[in-house]
């Protein structure tokens, strides 16, 4: 008779290793523009937002359930709440530190949710790395001081 022992189940990822779970598995769906911007000292929302976007409305729920899926399977994890429809082409899975919004790309478009957050570090979904955001050569330049007499 073999004696088998529980195997230690996997401790759930939180903060920026849980959003690089759903960068990752919102990759192995072929989401594209996978972004984490790194809210902490910014927001009392949440710690990390994971930004990814789909080409139809069929990939936007296949994104979504894949990565409801694997995070369940994987590490015991499910979103504390669910938002928006695939009609709406914006969804969000709001695991408390980490909140993952998959859109449809013209959806991403207008509501720019990295440029209302542009102070916010990125990080390399795939690393975890802090990315450098180099000042781009169209940003308007600060005004040189006039002295007033």
């Amino acid at each position: 008779m073999s004696v088998t022992t529980p195997r230690e189940p996997k401790s759930a990822p939180t903060g920026a290793a849980l959003a690089q779970c759903c960068g990752r598995y919102a990759d192995e769906k072929l989401a594209s523009e996978i972004t984490i911007l790194d809210l902490r000292g910014l927001s009392h929302l949440c710690d990390y937002f994971v930004l990814c976007s789909g080409n139809s409305l069929p990939h936007l729920k296949a994104i979504r359930d894949d990565v409801i899926a694997k995070l369940s399977e994987e590490h015991s994890v499910r979103p504390n709440h669910r938002d928006g429809d695939v009609e709406s082409q914006w969804l969000v899975l709001d695991f408390i530190d980490v909140v993952l919004h998959i859109f449809q790309k013209d959806t991403r478009a207008h509501y720019a949710l990295e440029d209302l957050w542009a102070d916010a570090p990125r990080l390399d979904w795939q690393t975890g790395e802090v990315l450098t955001v180099e000042a781009t050569e169209d940003a308007p330049e600060e005004p040189a001081p006039t002295a007033e007499h």
